[in-house]
């Protein structure tokens, strides 16, 4: 018995550790769950920890979709990108099934201050780099102060710190006037900080964020949340837009991209047009997604295998567009990348698991729980469409991590 409390001990500590550390460094979260398996499969009990895995149907959908990967090699021709593939899911076999087994509800608001806490380490660092009090280092930039980790990462890391803030001043009766101060301050630094990097598929992430705590906050009253909602979400975005230079210009090229993009495959015969599709990431993006789709079109009931997109995406480029010599090993699109590469069954695997997010996070018998069980999900779900974010180490590792204390069958549920 003793020994048993030792351990959980050991786990919580190890779980708030990796909280902090998550948004941090990646050499620094990998040793701590490294730790934590090591300690998870030699400290016994494995015949309840394999009926709590199996006994939750999120767990049994993840490791459900990274067996579908494996299925996928059998008609792979490249099984080198195919085991790459697969070793990338490796968090839905190993790390979501594992914590889920281990995060106690008693612990949540411990895990979620570490989280909090090193993204307000990163924040105040991100505006020393903008104001240039300290020298620029890693991926930041004084244009582009994401020190820990690429825009692309950053803006939805602030995106969901965001929500958990705004989710505590809107929903916690019991707050202190002084925290919900610091709350608000908060928030209102992190909004600022998400404008200044450029990170677009997180500023969305943010807005959709916006849209759903007002939903759940307004939840008896339908038109209201409607009404208000489409008074905040364009001010919001007006005032980034006048305000922030970066926004401005980011939005500015993702509007003039998109008008050129036609044009640019029109004429794509000449090299000078073939350019301006490769210097833009938007007209890349749908130039990936025309292209995977016809990968799709060719191969929709078990897709090209876990390995062939790659190889599938130059053959059907240079087929299409011959002049547009750039080339990708995914589409920047989560859903598009899974169907092409695992066909219907993929598609279906995927989804699944945000269908049993939603399902278990309405009937959570917490509001916190019930709320952003259904929150994370569906802001996942939007940003998924521009990128693939279950490939990246951050916004997987933060997906899986949220997940694992979020949709556990507690036994006292």
């Amino acid at each position: 018995m003793g020994r048993q409390i030792g351990i959980e001990k050991c786990y919580q500590f190890l779980l708030v550790t990796l909280a902090f550390l998550l948004p941090l460094t990646v050499a620094g979260a990998n040793i701590t769950i490294g730790v934590i398996g090591v300690l998870w499969f030699f400290s016994g009990d494995y015949k309840n920890k394999l009926n709590s895995i199996l006994g939750n149907k999120l767990s049994v959908a993840s490791i459900v979709f990274f067996f579908v990967h494996v299925l996928g090699l059998l008609w792979t021709e490249d099984m080198g990108w195919g085991l790459h593939m697969v070793k990338k899911m490796w968090h839905f076999l190993l790390l979501l099934p594992i914590l889920l087994t281990i995060t106690k509800r008693e612990y949540v608001e411990y895990y979620l201050l570490g989280f909090l806490i090193a993204m307000t380490v990163s924040e105040l660092l991100s505006y020393m780099v903008w104001f240039e009090i300290i020298d620029p280092f890693k991926h930041a930039t004084p244009q582009n102060p994401t020190p820990f980790m690429s825009h692309i990462s950053y803006n939805p890391f602030l995106a969901i710190a965001i929500y958990l803030v705004s989710h505590k001043i809107l929903f916690d009766k019991n707050i202190k006037n002084i925290t919900l101060c610091g709350a608000c301050f908060f928030v209102i630094t992190m909004t600022i900080n998400m404008f200044i990097t450029g990170g677009r598929a997180g500023q969305v992430m943010f807005l959709v964020a916006l849209v759903i705590l007002i939903f759940q906050y307004y939840k008896g009253s339908i038109v209201k949340s409607i009404f208000i909602t489409l008074a905040t979400i364009p001010l919001v975005f007006m005032i980034a837009y006048n305000s922030s230079s970066m926004f401005n210009q980011r939005v500015n090229q993702a509007k003039s991209e998109l008008m050129g993009y036609s044009k640019a495959l029109e004429t794509s015969k000449s090299g000078a047009s073939a350019g301006l599709i490769e210097q833009s990431s938007v007209g890349l993006r749908l130039l990936y997604a025309e292209n995977t789709l016809r990968i799709i079109r060719d191969h929709p009931l078990i897709g090209v295998g876990t390995g062939d997109f790659p190889s599938e995406y130059e053959r059907v480029s240079m087929l299409y567009h011959p002049q547009v010599k750039l080339f990708t090993v995914h589409p920047h699109n989560m859903y598009l990348l899974v169907f092409a590469q695992l066909g219907i069954l993929g598609l279906i695997s995927l989804l699944s698991i945000f269908y049993y997010q939603i399902k278990m996070g309405l009937s959570s018998t917490t509001q916190f729980s019930r709320n952003f069980g259904v929150a994370l999900p569906l802001m996942f779900l939007v940003i998924m469409w521009s990128d693939a974010y279950l490939l990246g180490h951050f916004t997987t590792t933060l997906f899986i991590f949220m997940s694992s204390f979020l949709y556990k069958t507690y036994e006292e549920a």
